[in-house]
């Protein structure tokens, strides 16, 4: 038997990720060479500051700042640093050398995989990011390999670790937002400007590589309709306890029925509540899921640690090893399927159903001119609860749900309560998903 010569792999990045895949390959070289049928030789780690602090002990002779020239001289590329740039330049200098990348990079591909994927199939080369979406959990290689054949239908995803832990600590411990978030803060799932977490802009990057995959359509990041958890209240989240449903921050991409008969992609990311009886609602702390929907296969749960350096390493490493074999064993690997360029659906018309929440003056005829306002916009109400708050000037609290409606006409009518006389605020408006 012929011994392959060893495979030369290089490392942009020793953040947390970074630092941890270093580790696990200079350690675990010996067992990981006998998976692939040849060594693996880490040749280099490119780094911003040399004499930064790390998380695992990297020798000195393998660290460099020149990261340009390591990748030109790789046979795989592994790109950890984050963000657009360098990043970009740097996977498209190492593809046009002929090496194959495997990347985490979530934002990067959500912004500019068309181009990267694009300049991959000029000169046979693979591009892996197993985890750009949900760390540890694999849910990259199930859409784009096991899933390829089947018509996935729905996908619902935690996919953001902070906001699943800040929400779940208001629905277990009763805590405020502000208090679960500093102690996400304070255990480092968050960082020191949340915006990306809370506000939702990291799991509308995720959601975009998802639906991207499942519906072999490109759906641009700019293309999600997103809505973050800052407006989520104590309130809501036990009034949804008490409903029987517990409050999330999900990641849809959706096959879409259009009037004209063809189908469409929608994408969206909003805080939804969902039935105690749904595997989502059992997800806790800063852990991830993926529930699909598929025609085929039925519904299938992924489900794990979403983040953190060694866990998100376990997706890196099998991706190293893959597309190790792939050198080792030859032939031209895991291309991404053909685009469908199925239109994509802008929220205002994908169907869902709202939870509403309004204070409105306890008197004679206030529940007729509500319904008249549900009536006009033609949203059905399913259910109604009310409980009255003020005592020298007579206020309620009304909880509506509704039946599933277009997005459209609930927006409006939420907008019409808003406007009414008779309500004094529209003091929250959830989506119920799960159903």
């Amino acid at each position: 038997m012929i011994e392959y010569r060893n495979i030369r792999i290089a490392l942009l990045g020793a953040g947390s990720v970074g630092a941890q895949v270093a580790d696990q390959i200079l350690r675990h070289g010996d067992e990981l060479a006998a998976r692939v049928g040849a060594g693996l030789e880490l040749v280099g780690v490119a780094v911003r500051n040399p004499d930064s602090a790390r998380t695992a002990d990297i020798p000195q002779h393998l660290i460099t700042t020149d990261a340009e020239t390591l990748v030109r001289n790789a046979d795989i590329v592994i790109e950890l640093m984050g963000g657009i740039e360098p990043a970009r330049t740097l996977i498209l200098s190492a593809i046009n050398s002929g090496a194959d990348v495997i990347t985490a990079n979530k934002a990067l591909l959500a912004h500019h995989g068309p181009e990267i994927f694009d300049a991959a199939s000029q000169v046979g080369a693979q591009i892996f990011y197993e985890a750009a979406v949900a760390g540890a959990i694999p849910i990259i290689r199930p859409l784009r390999e096991s899933l390829a054949g089947d018509r996935v239908s729905r996908i619902l995803g935690i996919v953001n670790g902070t906001t699943n832990f800040i929400l779940d600590r208001i629905d277990t411990l009763g805590e405020s937002m502000e208090a679960s978030l500093q102690m996400a803060q304070d255990l480092g799932y968050a960082e020191a400007d949340p915006t990306a977490d809370v506000e939702g802009f990291d799991a509308a990057q995720k959601a975009a590589i998802l639906a991207s995959l499942a519906f072999h359509t490109h759906v641009p990041v700019d293309q999600v309709y997103r809505e973050g958890i800052t407006k989520v209240s104590l309130d809501q989240v036990q009034a949804a306890r008490k409903a029987g449903y517990v409050i999330k921050l999900l990641a849809i991409a959706e096959r879409v029925a259009l009037e004209d008969g063809r189908e469409g992609v929608s994408a969206r990311v909003y805080p939804a509540m969902v039935p105690l009886t749904h595997p989502l609602a059992a997800v806790h702390g800063a852990y991830n899921a993926v529930f699909v929907e598929a025609e085929a296969a039925g519904s299938l749960m992924f489900y794990g640690a979403g983040a953190g350096g060694i866990q998100t390493a376990s997706a890196v490493l099998g991706d190293l090893v893959t597309a190790a074999r792939r050198h080792v064993i030859g032939g031209p690997g895991v291309v991404e399927s053909a685009h469908a360029n199925m239109p994509i659906v802008p929220i205002s018309a994908i169907s869902t159903r709202y939870n509403i929440t309004l204070e409105v003056t306890d008197a004679p005829g206030v529940l007729a001119n509500i319904a008249s306002v549900f009536s006009t916009h033609g949203v059905s109400v399913e259910s109604l609860e009310q409980k009255t708050v003020g005592v020298e000037v007579p206020t309620a609290t009304l909880v509506i749900g509704t039946h599933v409606g277009i997005e459209a006409d609930l927006a409006a009518t939420v907008d019409a309560l808003a406007a009414s006389p008779v309500v004094e605020r529209v003091s929250g408006v959830l989506r119920v998903e799960g159903l």
